[in-house]
């Protein structure tokens, strides 16, 4: 229950003249939890004559402020613009899958594979396996003995999806922090030279150098990141082949799914990474799924699609830890975060003050567990981009302004815009936020 002084802004709120204006303006931002606060005002101006079109300012606006979405990707920040981020994403790897949006849809014909890509073991963690649709004990071993902590290396239990303890190490003491948190630093790092090897193999096996490759083949990709629940990250992709030109070409005869099967197993055992002052180099883990991508069965373009933008909105926050930034002053015994999750936070803060390992920036990125790339990612050919599904978005809302007749029809190609925006915020009060979850039907 809101408590009185709440109570009372929310009265205020609903008696305001420009109540009406400003449930408009929250309806707009599709119930976006942290709301940009923009002040300002832009002039649309014939160039020819000198006269205004048109004109918007925010001085005539609730508080003198026009909210905006935020945009963010994060569902634990807002649900409602990741629903956004995670929609386009799914467009986005669905049309370099079946066609659509400017992608031809001959490209279903094109070899691809849904391809997944883990790290290695770090030390032995509680687990859920199940064969054939049974659950499975976690990790059964006959007289087995203890590790050096003393503690047990087993365990019979067959975890159920939600229990708190998946991900977590049997022995934290023996459980490698170190190698955890630089893997996940040097991931992207490790996910260019695969790609970079994938490309090597596939020409050699062709019989083609590099360079003449490109003249034939082009390899296209999409990925995405996601935390393992022992807060590692592993890669889902999709790799297809097109011919020269990108999806619009047909690959050659020669270049099928087996032949790209064969170039990303080998890529995945070729590549390594090495840091300075770690002994060891850093591979990709044992595990690697291959399965190729069809227009039937259970892995087709639709599933894939789905699969990839789920994880797109997601982030480190799904293993325990903080969607946010960690200062080194902060009280990491404070932190409402698992155990695991803060030595795996710990760790990045110990190593980030090693003067070899400062470029890695370990310490800035501690609340992604030293995780620093981007999540969603594509090569340039596999589809269309964000910014085009973006441009198409304004195009709808201007037509539909048009048609309202919130704007004028006029070119905005041959109009001269004079503008001027300043940010002054973000976010709702609690106030606010209910009566926006009232507006959108959901809960305060």
């Amino acid at each position: 229950m809101p408590t009185s002084a709440v109570a009372a802004e929310i009265i205020a709120r609903l008696r305001d003249p420009q109540f009406g204006r400003w449930a408009g303006q929250i309806r707009r931002t599709g119930g976006c939890r942290q709301p940009i606060h923009m002040r300002g005002h832009v002039l649309y101006i014939d160039p020819a004559t000198g006269t205004r079109i048109h004109s918007y300012t925010t001085a005539t606006e609730p508080y003198g402020t026009l909210r905006l979405p935020c945009k963010t990707r994060r569902a634990s920040r807002c649900p409602s613009c990741a629903e956004t981020y995670r929609a386009d994403t799914y467009q986005l790897i669905r049309a370099g899958l079946a066609g659509g949006k400017g992608v031809p849809t001959s490209v279903t014909t094109h070899p691809a594979l849904f391809v997944t890509l883990t790290a290695p073991s770090f030390g032995s963690v509680h687990t859920r396996r199940q064969r054939h649709g049974k659950l499975l004990p976690c990790r059964p071993r006959r007289n087995a003995q203890s590790c050096p902590h003393g503690r047990s290396t087993t365990c019979s239990t067959r975890h159920s999806i939600n229990d708190p303890r998946l991900g977590e190490p049997l022995c934290p003491d023996c459980y490698n922090y170190s190698a955890a948190v630089l893997f996940n630093a040097i991931a992207p790092e490790l996910w260019r030279r695969f790609t970079e090897a994938l490309r090597r193999r596939f020409a050699k096996t062709a019989g083609l150098t590099l360079r003449e490759l490109r003249d034939h083949v082009r390899v296209s990709f999409a990925k995405v990141a996601e935390y393992q629940r022992r807060g590692v990250v592993h890669f889902h992709a999709v790799i297809r082949l097109d011919g020269p030109d990108g999806p619009t070409t047909p690959p050659p005869p020669w270049a099928t799914a087996d032949a790209l099967a064969d170039a990303v197993q080998h890529a995945v055992g070729a590549v390594s990474v090495i840091i300075p002052t770690v002994v060891r180099p850093f591979r990709w883990g044992r595990q690697l799924d291959i399965r190729p991508i069809t227009t039937t069965g259970d892995l087709t373009e639709q599933a894939v699609a789905g699969y990839i933008a789920k994880y797109a909105t997601k982030a480190s926050e799904c293993v325990g830890t903080l969607d946010r930034r960690i200062s080194p002053a902060e009280d990491l015994t404070a932190l409402p975060i698992r155990n695991h999750a803060r030595r795996l936070i710990a760790e990045c803060m110990r190593l980030g003050q090693l003067d070899d390992l400062a470029d890695l920036r370990l310490i800035q990125w501690a609340h992604m567990l030293g995780f620093r790339g981007h999540f969603a990612t594509k090569s340039r050919a596999y589809s269309l981009t964000r910014k085009d599904l973006h441009t198409q978005r304004i195009d709808h809302e201007r037509a539909e302004a048009i048609t309202t007749g919130r704007l004028p029809l006029f070119d905005h190609d041959t109009v001269r815009v004079i503008s001027h925006w300043v940010y002054v915020g973000k976010g709702l009060s609690r106030a606010d936020q209910i009566i926006a979850a009232a507006l959108s039907g959901g809960a305060g």
